[in-house]
This record gives structure tokens, C-alpha cells and sequence, in this order.
């Protein structure tokens, strides 16, 4: 009968070591996706904000001069409430039905808001930062009364 010998490498508490350093390796990612879809939550709900506010400032405003003032204002504002970079967002106004002056009585408002979602800890080496950025993009309807800009 042949007897196994025991190595000579004691094992006693390597498990504990081997946890620790596995949960690290394994927990270290989830925490910067945690933050990474934060991040990007927190400009999506900006863009949905400013795409908002826009067009009921611009819907409930008397005429087009203070449609304009009013929707540049509800943007700043969005715009520090959120964090926003104030040079990757993009606005544009359309109206439907399509070839009538934007914003006129009666039309439908269409204010699309697009900015993008920079990841955190990206370096800027390279404009890596820029490259890696997540596009985030937020449409919002309105209805302007027939009795818009009627003194």
C-alpha cells in the first residue's frame, strides 16, 4: 500500500485571501458601471428637461421675441441644474405642419435637445473623452394656441 504524502505548502487561510482579492477584481467594474449609467442618467434626464421646459415656455409665451428670451433662459437654467456641457448640447425647433413660421398659432412645437454623456475617469489624451462619449437625445411636442400672439 502506497501512502500520499502531504505537501509541504500549508493552504490554512489562503481561501480568505483568495475571496478578498476575487470580490476586489470583480467589484471594481461594477462600481464604475453603477457610476457610468449614473452619468449618463443624469444627461438624459437633462436633455428630457431642457426639451420640456423649452417648449412650454415657448408654447405659453405671448409672441415670438419672448418665446425666444423665455426658451434661452429655461436652456441656461437647465443647463447648470444638470451639469450640462453647454458646448455639446444642440437645440433645434421645428413646427408642424411643416412650412408654417416656428412658433405660430396653432402649430405644433417639436424641440429636439441633443448632448452627449461623457464617461468618467475617460483621459482627455487623444480626445478620448470625446470619442467614448454616449449621444443622448430628448424630443418634446407642444400644441400653441390658436390665440398666440394675439394682443
Amino acid at each position: 500500500m502506497h501512502r500520499w504524502r502531504r505537501s509541504g505548502i500549508d493552504d490554512a487561510g489562503s481561501a480568505a485571501l483568495e475571496f478578498i482579492a476575487v470580490g476586489v477584481i470583480l467589484l471594481v467594474p461594477l462600481i464604475y458601471l453603477v457610476v457610468a449609467l449614473g452619468t449618463i442618467q443624469e444627461q438624459m434626464l437633462g436633455a428630457e428637461a431642457a426639451s420640456r421646459h423649452i417648449a412650454r415656455a415657448i408654447a405659453q409665451a405671448p409672441d415670438a421675441a419672448s418665446a425666444a428670451a423665455r426658451g434661452e433662459v429655461v436652456l441656461a437654467e437647465v443647463i447648470e441644474e444638470y451639469r450640462l456641457d453647454a458646448d455639446d448640447v444642440e437645440l433645434s425647433l421645428s413646427c408642424r405642419p411643416t412650412g408654417v413660421e416656428c412658433p405660430s398659432a396653432g402649430a405644433t412645437i417639436v424641440v429636439t435637445v441633443q448632448t452627449r454623456a461623457r464617461l468618467p475617469l475617460v483621459p482627455e489624451v487623444l480626445a478620448l473623452d470625446r470619442s467614448t462619449a454616449v449621444p443622448v437625445r430628448a424630443q418634446s411636442v407642444q400644441k400653441i394656441s390658436r390665440l398666440w400672439g394675439a394682443e
